[in-house]
């Protein structure tokens, strides 16, 4: 398991993503990004980084959205109390865990990276249970608050009629 999330993280490719459905989506949720990232390019930028690294970890786009909004309101340097880092509040661990020395979890893309890697892998432990999945990401499993909190995000502000 470890060497196979190692391998994840460690690949250095990255192509924004040019397709029209990606275009598409990206201007579709940029205004709301927008809000919070005001740079918008920035916004955009990271809308591109989302939705790449959602998909190349099997995700769905909308749900890393809801994750970021809930974990860190889109602030690139947040750190909660128990030292969770940057836009998807990755612990520190995970690096020593997976990851090379010297990586930072403030980077944009490494945070999404490993965020939607954390994800992806506790969605397989949880066969598929997105909510019990969501539970173990936020370190809550058992309580309902946050997997409630990220699927309402979800739903309410991240579909793309919202």
């Amino acid at each position: 398991m470890r060497a196979s999330l190692a391998k994840a993280v460690s690949d250095r490719r990255y192509a924004p993503l040019a397709d029209p459905e990606s275009v598409a989506w990206v201007r579709a949720h940029h205004w709301r990004v927008q809000e919070r990232v005001r740079d918008e390019r920035l916004a955009r930028e990271l809308l591109e980084m989302i939705r790449y690294e959602a998909l190349r970890a099997g995700l769905e786009p909308r749900l890393v959205l809801a994750v970021v909004d809930v974990e860190s309101g889109f602030r690139k340097y947040a750190v909660s109390n128990a030292g969770a880092r940057g836009y998807m509040q990755v612990m520190p661990f995970w690096v020593r865990e997976i990851g090379m020395p010297g990586q930072n979890l403030f980077h944009a893309r490494t945070n999404l990276r490993y965020g939607c890697v954390i994800l992806r892998h506790y969605l397989q432990v949880e066969n598929g249970n997105l909510f019990n999945a969501l539970g173990r990401y936020n370190g809550s499993l058992g309580r309902p608050e946050y997997p409630q909190r990220v699927l309402r995000s979800m739903r309410e502000r991240w579909s793309a009629g919202a």
